[in-house]
């Protein structure tokens, strides 16, 4: 059916009858196969969630329905899935123990009133603005609260309301265990563990069941097999259930409870919908026609979401990432999913309660404390560390165990703000003499707290001498800017001159041409560098490349080289490990710097004609690869190999044009190495290597694949390379790359029907940590 086609042309003849044209609920098969995947996954972590806060069960179920049904309808991402969250189970048990359930209820509804207000303020952009550290800190203590509480239902006991007292418990309760409860806990725990592991065509089919229904229903039936006597769901009377009452109490602990649970819910739900639209974006195939998410729709619905779920005595509601992830991943296609799965939650309640009802808690519990483990991300903590905000994430995370959710919050906020005033206002101001040069360096934010410091190195070099400012900060306000300036003005004036270096956007570093000489951004200089020639005087075509070569060099000197001086002196001193071989074509349109986002020692690089490998032992061969292969591999140890292809190479169509024949001259002779490519082409021995999504363009394409294909399997040849492989020390990669589209693709499956798939995004962690998305068209492969 063309995306074009009017309405009328896909239906001829309507089904329903005259005047209609198309049904008025209309629900994909993605959509439906994606709202049973989460449906699967929302049911058993619905129930655990409500076990872990201490409310009613039932009112897991009731979040779980009006999040799908009501946040999927008038949200603005549409593949989000809310209900309730791990990241609210300390906030709500929190509330519960103080103002019991109705209450909480109440001050759920108050918070969904206030998301409305932030909605219609339009003011959801400005949660992003929290630090990640921040987000990540607390959504680790959160999870660590969950973990240590859930821990003794698990051994078969009940937790405190307060982590120190559940630490302390803890020895206490490992002396009295109840074997029944643990065994279902530990059996859970494997499958939960086990099930995404299973090999085999089997194993790829039963890893689409979701791994905690499985785990909940393999604990579930082990129990009433065997016949356990242990703690089991209770679900009361739906006639009975508790609904929404007027909170009671002091009116600024009511204002911050309703806070924290606004804070909580409004952050979570807005991450999540940004690592949503990540996912959707990395999502093979063709892009969907699910557009990018509308924050402060997505903020107006959650509010009217909690309204709704507090009024009907249900937990408060978030965005959840694992539910969400996986409603991406089963593919579906519009909102329809996440309603539906709210319908399928609803019809589950009503008619299932004998089949959860002989749920254990112990089950329960069990994967509850899984997620909040998997809350504590290691790839946060690297991340937070790569940063160095560990100190933010340290203090969040803590203060959320030890003092609670807005308390450690705040903490985390307070603690960052102090680490971005100390870089802002650490500012370290050198002078030196080196031949007659004095040279004053500036290592960090120029701020008018350093204008004194600054203006004491400056008056020391004295009158007539040749000066060299160098600023290595990435900020200069108003006030520094002025007494670099004048200092300038003055010393130039006294017959002196000054030289100013770094990477200064506000000011003109000596011999920089004047703005309108040049236009390109700093970031482009390379991009079409013949406009910066524009109005200059004719000259000869080698002069102005000799010309062009000499500024290039100039332009290295004066703002690149005081950049990399400090790093390329590192490598000078230590020599170079860099850890891949990087093979490719000399076509000039590949920057593997650029497309590897690579620097100066990570990569060895080997470039020719068409990135061809010669099979060892080739009569009248190339040794030159070989000895870059053998170099690579068992003197600098590199841990991966990978070959280079691109589009448009055009080796690849002198191949096509002249078959790699004997004779010719030294170019000829080169390409013969091609030879095996083009008769891997022309045999199409078990499918040919393709792009991910589209079949190549035209048989040169066909042949820039093959290739890579080819001269990989001629690696696998040299001696270096089959010992490394071997011993499990090497890898080896393919790698394409559209020079029109700036896209790589990685190779990946095996030889015969091998896909080069594009380098997207996933959002992984646990089930509050929206996951952080992988380079696309960059990134060191």
């Amino acid at each position: 059916m063309s995306a074009c086609a009017p309405p009328h042309a896909q239906h001829p003849h309507p089904p329903h009858g005259p005047g209609r044209t198309r049904r008025r609920f209309p629900v994909e098969g993605a959509d439906l196969s994606a709202a049973v995947a989460v449906f699967l996954i929302a049911l058993p972590l619905s129930l655990g969630i409500a076990l872990a806060t201490g409310a009613p069960l039932q009112a897991g179920l009731v979040a779980a329905a009006v999040g799908g049904v009501l946040a999927g309808r008038l949200g603005g991402c549409p593949l989000q899935v809310s209900g309730p969250a791990a990241g609210l189970t300390v906030v709500t048990a929190d509330l519960i123990h103080r103002y019991g359930w109705r209450a909480t209820c109440g001050i759920t509804v108050l918070a969904g009133l206030a998301q409305l207000g932030l909605g219609c303020l339009r003011v959801a952009r400005g949660a992003l603005a929290v630090s990640p550290a921040v987000v990540h800190g607390m959504l680790a203590g959160i999870g660590l609260t969950i973990a240590i509480a859930q821990l003794h239902i698990v051994l078969g006991g009940s937790p405190d309301s307060s982590v120190l007292a559940n630490l302390r418990d803890l020895p206490a309760q490992l002396a009295d265990l109840h074997p029944a409860a643990v065994s279902m806990s530990v059996l859970t725990l494997a499958l939960l563990r086990a099930w995404p592991r299973l090999p085999g065509r089997a194993g790829r089919l039963l890893r689409r069941v979701p791994a905690a229904l499985v785990a909940v229903a393999g604990a579930t039936a082990t129990a009433a097999l065997a016949g356990l006597a242990l703690p089991r769901v209770d679900l009361p009377s739906w006639r009975s259930h508790a609904l929404a009452g007027l909170p009671e109490g002091p009116v600024l602990g009511i204002v911050a409870a309703v806070l924290t649970t606004t804070l909580v819910c409004s952050v979570q739900s807005l991450l999540g919908a940004v690592a949503v639209d990540k996912l959707i974006a990395a999502r093979p195939g063709p892009q969907s026609r699910v557009g990018r998410s509308d924050l402060d729709r997505e903020l107006l619905g959650q509010g009217a979401a909690n309204i709704v779920s507090g009024a009907l005595g249900g937990l408060p509601i978030a965005g959840v990432a694992v539910r969400s992830t996986a409603n991406v991943n089963s593919g579906a296609v519009s909102r329809n999913s996440t309603m539906l799965h709210g319908v399928l939650v609803v019809v589950a309640a009503l008619l299932m309660v004998p089949v959860l009802e002989e749920i254990p808690l112990a089950s329960l519990a069990a994967l509850v404390m899984a997620v909040g483990i998997q809350m504590v991300s290691l790839h946060h903590i690297r991340t937070v560390t790569r940063h160095r905000e560990v100190p933010v994430y340290a203090a969040t995370a803590l203060g959320v165990v030890l003092l609670g959710v807005l308390q450690g919050v705040f903490l985390g906020v307070a603690v960052a703000v102090a680490i971005a005033l100390h870089r802002l206002a650490r500012t370290r101001i050198t002078h030196e003499q080196k031949k007659g040069v004095h040279h004053v360096h500036v290592r960090g934010q120029l701020t008018f707290l350093a204008v004194p410091r600054l203006s004491r190195a400056l008056h020391l070099v004295p009158q007539g001498a040749h000066a060299v400012v160098e600023l290595s900060g990435s900020f200069m306000d108003h006030a520094a800017y002025e007494s670099l300036q004048d200092w300038r003005s003055a010393h130039t004036a006294r017959g002196g001159t000054a030289e100013l270096t770094g990477r200064r956007g506000g000011i003109r570093t000596a011999e920089q041409a004047p703005a309108a000489e040049c236009r390109c951004r700093p970031w482009t200089a390379w991009r079409n560098h013949q406009s910066c020639l524009d109005g200059a005087p004719a000259a000869p075509a080698g002069q102005e490349a000799g010309r062009e070569l000499a500024r290039g060099i100039s332009s290295f000197q004066r703002n690149t080289a005081p950049l990399v001086r400090e790093e390329l002196a590192r490598l000078a001193r230590d020599g170079q490990r860099p850890a891949q071989l990087f093979l490719t074509c000399a076509d000039s349109r590949l920057v593997t710097s650029m497309i590897t986002a690579s620097g100066p020692g990570d990569l060895f690089v080997v470039r020719n004609v068409g990135n061809l490998v010669p099979p060892p032992g080739e009569e009248h061969g190339d040794d030159s690869v070989a000895a870059a292969v053998e170099y690579a591999v068992d003197v600098l140890g590199v841990r991966s190999i990978t070959v280079c292809g691109h589009s448009g190479c055009g080796a690849m169509q002198a191949l096509l044009a002249a078959g790699a024949g004997p004779g010719g001259g030294p170019l000829q002779r080169w390409l013969r190495h091609g030879r095996p490519s083009l008769e891997r082409v022309a045999g199409d021995r078990g499918g040919l290597p393709r792009l991910a999504g589209r079949a190549p363009a035209d048989a040169v394409e066909r042949l820039c694949l093959t290739n890579v294909v080819q001269q990989l399997a001629h690696l696998r040849a040299h001696g270096p390379v089959a010992r490394a492989l071997a011993r499990g020390e090497l890898e080896l990669h393919g790698m394409y790359f559209h020079v029109g589209e700036a896209q790589a693709y990685l190779l990946s499956g095996a030889a015969q029907g091998a896909v080069f798939e594009d380098v997207r995004a996933g959002v992984g962690g646990g089930e509050e940590a929206p996951g952080r998305a992988r380079t696309t068209n960059g990134g060191k492969v």
